[in-house]
């Protein structure tokens, strides 16, 4: 009889996760992040609700793996390139513009500070004796909020949005580790604090581990088919880390943590950390949310005064200890901007879950304490977003709108190609070696900028590598491959090299840049001329070419073909998804991440550019 309750409340479980985002696309409630949802109905269903799902073994395992998932994916959701871009940057287009990485740790550390003062009002007020954790429970911000906002919003890419995207970052990496210290000077013995640095040493030996083993050509046969070598080699590592973790006396979910970041820093394919994150969110982690939500005892919160107190009390504190150390940034933005942005890193969820339910397990705070906090988690995650995209000033979208594009080499084939580029998109720049017989009117009218040569610490100095998208094309194989290799390391996104030699080619594929090579490509369009020269009219004529599209707004995740409303008279020829080729039709979803090719009026294109970009 208890198999039979525990099946039926497995199958309700997976089926709130199934029907849950369905019904938020069907009824436009995209504002509510799908976690959130998930916790809601999990409280509908739960002890607070109709009580017709409750916690058995099989749950419980289940729900700790996607809670241990969760963290992983938290970790590999940091993108350390932001810091390296940072970093290596030597000076700005603008003076006025600020360095992010100064302003967002200054920002954090006065979010820290101000936390622990908020803290101390807490523990005078009875709500917990701990002010060390309540410090951290009010200085966490969602990455996991944060970031599709600002996607979606088309800012990621702006100063502001990099800001932005830094402290949580930065909130999220030194709560994460004071979670795990806190737990530790809890446990009564101070001394196992020093068993930690086992656990970051077994992380940096694995680290190097993985990065000598990633471009093993063997690897890469065995991570296609029924091998999956790939994802077998992540899972290890969450489980040898996990398991490490709780070995030295600190939290499963700290090992997890790091698990994820360690694949973040070894720079996994956009394949691999989608096949994760489809078996994260699309099992383990909304069955984690659910059953949040199921074991929230919302009605002893309001049977208790004090608890039901904490939910605003607890709202003002995150709001308080965001807005104030934000208006640092009134130095640069106006009063909307910076308002905006504190709302968004108002937005708390996943490390609040995670610290409210250690909290209660090692008896800092009580059961009540921790369903108000999460409950608190809850409604942040719902509202901030939604002040945050009211209060931006839109005039930021637009001047998000253009891609920065920096060509390497003013030849026969780059200057009329930079004539030909669609203006609305991309924002270029040009650069080339000094000449002794140089065509002034050929430089102004291109605005070529002139260098003394293509020495590594010539470029950095010219701020070449400061943009989204670079384009070597000197007359030199060697030039273009080691300007290649440099411009990934300095974190240029999308770095397209010229190479004639089919040798490096391949080797440069494998390190994620994209070649092409000026005999091989006159060779296969002469080819495809003589062949198909209905596709080479598509290709070459303005009007009804092809054009990618990147999936970027989640909005629009999941939203099957003949759901999406801007069509018009554009066709999708081709969706890929990491390697995988599809050919579309009316049921197929579009998923973030998408290279959708398609072919249509400019005017068409365009537009859904801007709503899919």
């Amino acid at each position: 009889m208890e198999e039979h309750a525990s099946f039926t409340s497995l199958v309700l479980v997976i089926l709130t996760a199934f029907f849950v985002p369905i019904l938020l696309n069907k009824f436009r409630l995209r504002v509510i992040p799908v976690v959130v949802a998930e916790i809601i109905v999990g409280i509908i269903l739960g002890k607070s609700g109709f009580d017709v799902v409750h916690s058995d073994a099989w749950l419980e395992i289940l729900s700790v793996l996607g809670f241990i998932f969760l963290m992983f994916l938290s970790g590999l959701e940091i993108d350390f390139s932001i810091f390296a871009g940072e970093a290596n940057s030597k000076k700005k287009k603008e003076k006025k513009e600020p360095n992010r990485l100064v302003v967002s740790s200054i920002i954090f550390l006065f979010i820290l500070i101000l936390s622990y003062g908020l803290s101390l009002l807490f523990v005078w007020g009875g709500f917990t004796e701990s002010a060390f954790f309540m410090t951290l429970v009010i200085s966490t911000i969602s990455l996991g909020v944060v970031v599709p906002t600002l996607k979606e919003e088309k800012l990621s890419k702006t100063t502001i949005g990099q800001i932005i995207l830094l402290v949580a970052v930065i909130a999220d990496l030194v709560t994460m580790i004071l979670l795990a210290l806190f737990v530790s000077m809890e446990s009564g013995d101070p001394s196992r604090m020093w068993l930690l640095l086992i656990l970051f040493a077994a992380g940096i030996l694995l680290y190097f581990i993985g990065k000598q083993m990633r471009n093993r050509s063997f690897l890469d046969t065995m991570s296609k088919g029924t091998i999956q070598l790939d994802t077998r080699a992540v899972f290890t590592l969450i489980i040898v880390l996990v398991g490490l973790s709780e070995s030295v006396g600190a939290e499963n979910i700290l090992g997890a943590f790091l698990a994820g970041v360690l694949v973040s820093l070894l720079s996994p394919n956009k394949q691999l950390v989608h096949k994760l994150d489809s078996f994260g969110y699309g099992f383990l982690i909304p069955i984690f949310f659910v059953m949040v939500g199921v074991e929230l005892d919302i009605r002893s919160i309001f049977a208790d005064p004090k608890a039901l107190a904490l939910i605003p009390l607890l709202l003002i504190a995150l709001l308080i200890s965001k807005f104030l150390p934000i208006l640092y940034l009134r130095k640069w933005y106006d009063w909307k901007t910076v308002t905006a942005a504190g709302f968004l890193l108002t937005s708390t969820l996943s490390l609040v879950i995670a610290a409210a339910k250690i909290g209660e397990r090692i008896n800092v705070i009580d059961a009540r304490t921790s369903s108000a906090l999460i409950l608190t988690a809850v409604i942040s995650a719902i509202i901030t977003p939604i002040f945050f995209k009211k209060l931006f000033p839109k005039k930021e979208e637009q001047e998000a709108g253009k891609e920065q594009l920096v060509f390497v080499g003013a030849n026969q084939f780059t200057l009329p190609l930079i004539t030909d580029l669609d203006q609305s998109r991309f924002e270029y720049r040009l650069y080339h070696t000094k000449q002794e017989e140089k065509d002034q009117k050929q430089l102004d009218s291109f605005k070529i900028q002139e260098l003394d040569d293509y020495e590594t610490t010539t470029l950095i100095q010219e701020n070449v590598f400061d943009t989204d998208i670079i384009v070597l094309a000197t007359g030199s194989d060697e030039t273009n491959e080691s300007l290649a290799l440099i411009a990934k390391d300095e974190g240029v996104e999308r770095v397209v090299a010229r190479i004639e030699n089919p040798l490096k080619r391949d080797a440069l594929k494998d390190k994620g840049i994209e070649v092409y090579s000026v005999y091989f490509s006159s060779q296969v369009l002469l080819k495809a001329l003589i062949e198909n020269p209905s596709v080479v009219d598509i290709l070459t004529t303005s009007d009804n070419s092809l054009n990618e599209i990147l999936v970027e707004n989640s909005a629009y995740h999941r939203t099957a073909l003949r759901n999406f409303p801007f069509l018009g008279d554009s066709i999708i020829v081709r969706i890929y998804r990491g390697k995988e080729s599809i050919v579309p039709h009316g049921d197929t979803e579009i998923l973030l991440g998408d290279k959708m090719v398609v072919t249509g009026s400019k005017q068409q294109v365009l537009q859904m550019r801007q709503i899919l970009g």
